[in-house]
């Protein structure tokens, strides 16, 4: 089992009992249309639902995918992971990174980013603020990274390291379901986080953490990604893609409603996620903190435009290939780089969709 999968299978297992929403009456695949006109996808969380998420969630409860004519079953992340079930055909779409296909794809899969959410770096890798030893990304020489297992997590790590004038050398030990537990009951010195989620979390109920942001170290490129992959074998299908793009216009409604409107999209997480039992402080401060951040937007657009940066795809690629990140099925080093532009599209993403942000539910809406 490789780095990735092992880090995908981890998460996946944490996140097993998360919530299952249909929306619409119809749960099958992509490929079986209602009627003349409808359609249906099975969409695959990566985690248990959260602000990534709530695109989703908006558009299914003001009727956005009914105004599409597409059914869309949510289900929650299986074990193999949502990766694994695009691949199989478990799920149509899964929520990914960009990263994360190029890893599959090397070592045989066929996915694609059909969708990217996040237009700069969420990450960020942080210890504990009560650790004045650790002052700047060297001071990370030495320590133990609280890790999934990702050989992608340890390229990033040791650049930044590098950067700041360490030799890049960490012990690493595997975290489980909360890194803040980890660092603060000593298993580890520091981990990664989003700061669009543990980051406000750490604002607002501590502990506090001291972080640091990949592309300030060393790191090229876009890193985070963050979106939605379907299999080329399913897109190649006509009635599939049509599909795609009728879910892709309801989603990109759905989040650009939570730009506008955040605090109302946060309550619709929180109620139609019911049973994750989401904390509904967190769940607005995060949305603020997306607002404010701009991390789905960019310039000063108001709206998500679900593209692909295939630019700083390639570098942030490049830069992984060249800390022999990617492998292929048997374990060895590829002959080249992945490529952006065959691991993504923006082809489904309507260059004309940008939906009014500020739009009414639908008169079908419940």
């Amino acid at each position: 089992m490789t780095n990735m999968r092992l880090r995908t299978r981890i998460l996946a297992a944490a996140a097993a009992a998360a919530l299952t929403l249909t929306a619409g009456a119809c749960a099958g695949s992509g490929g079986d249309a209602d009627g003349p006109d409808g359609a249906s996808v099975t969409f695959m969380l990566d985690w248990t639902p959260n602000t990534n998420h709530i695109g989703l969630y908006v558009a299914e409860a003001l009727g956005y995918f009914d105004d599409e004519d597409v059914d869309v079953t949510i289900l929650p992340t299986a074990q193999a992971g949502a990766e694994t079930s695009v691949e199989n055909g478990v799920a149509d779409l899964g929520f990914t990174t960009l990263s994360n296909v190029a890893a599959f794809d090397a070592q045989g899969a066929d996915l694609r980013m059909v969708f990217d959410l996040t237009q700069k770096p969420v990450a960020r890798w942080c210890a504990l603020a009560s650790r004045t030893d650790i002052a700047t990304p060297k001071d990370f020489d030495g320590k133990t990274f609280v890790s999934f297992g990702s050989a992608e997590q340890t390229a990033v790590l040791r650049q930044m390291i590098r950067t700041a004038g360490g030799e890049g050398e960490f012990e690493t030990a595997t975290a489980g379901t909360n890194t803040f537990q980890a660092l603060t009951n000593g298993q580890g010195d520091f981990g990664g986080f989003y700061v669009t989620w543990e980051g406000v979390e750490s604002e607002l109920n501590g502990p506090a953490l001291q972080c640091f942001v990949a592309s300030d170290w060393g790191v090229p490129g876009n890193p985070d990604q963050l979106g939605f992959a379907a299999n080329a074998s399913w897109l190649a299908d006509d009635a599939n893609a049509d599909a795609l793009r009728r879910f892709l216009a309801a989603a990109r409604r759905g989040y650009d409603y939570a730009l506008a409107h955040p605090d109302e999209a946060a309550d619709i997480l929180v109620e139609q996620a019911g049973e994750a039992q989401l904390d509904a402080g967190l769940v607005r401060a995060s949305m603020r903190e997306i607002v404010d951040g701009r991390y789905w937007t960019t310039d000063d657009a108001a709206a998500v435009p679900g593209t692909v940066d295939f630019a700083a795809a390639q570098d942030y690629i490049n830069f992984l290939y060249g800390n022999g990140t990617y492998v292929d099925a048997d374990g060895d080093p590829l002959d080249a780089a992945p490529q952006a532009e065959r691991l993504a599209t923006n082809d489904y993403v309507a260059a004309d969709a940008s939906a009014d942000a500020g739009a009414a539910p639908s008169e079908d809406a419940d």
